[in-house]
């Protein structure tokens, strides 16, 4: 599937066959400009249960979480259909779910998955899905991956190369 899941299609497809999708790994994010970092932790994740969905933040709620800074492109950079259909291109993603909130915590009320993974900078009290996950009685696994790129670092990069090719000193 080249498309995102709606949310009460995801649940249907889960209940009709538990057998194939359980246990459910979930995590989730704004995955605007994919890169090796993302593959890797994307990879980790699936590693933990038998498949993975990945909720991803729609537009409205991208440019919610990240409000354009002083001499930045206005996020997210790549629109979310796209950003579905590449998380969907990749082998260890077996669905993606997009939701408009600031927060997984709607999906994962739903679709209750037994393990949520989130990356290594985050911690139970930095977590807002942590009380909605310890409630229905679902682990959470922290993956730390190690990878000198993030979104915001490439945007810096390609800002500064723009910089210098129009530098005529």
């Amino acid at each position: 599937m080249t498309q995102p899941h709606s949310l009460p299609d995801l649940q249907a497809l889960i209940a009709q066959n538990p057998q194939t999708w359980r246990p459910l790994v979930f995590t989730n994010g704004c995955f605007d400009l994919l890169h090796v970092g993302h593959v890797r932790y994307l990879q980790a994740a699936r590693a933990r249960g038998r498949r993975l969905v990945v909720g991803l933040n729609s537009d409205r709620s991208v440019q919610q979480l990240k409000p354009q800074a002083p001499g930045y492109p206005p996020r997210p950079l790549i629109p979310q259909a796209q950003r579905a259909e590449l998380l969907l291109a990749l082998a260890a993603v077996d669905a993606v779910v997009v939701f408009e909130e600031t927060t997984a915590i709607a999906p994962l009320e739903s679709l209750k998955p037994e393990i949520y993974v989130k990356g290594g900078d985050y911690t139970p009290e930095t977590l807002p899905e942590y009380p909605t996950v310890a409630a229905y009685g679902g682990a959470i696994e922290f993956v730390q991956i190690e990878v000198p790129t993030s979104t915001s670092g490439l945007i810096q990069r390609i800002l500064d190369a723009g910089k210098l090719q129009s530098d005529p000193g």
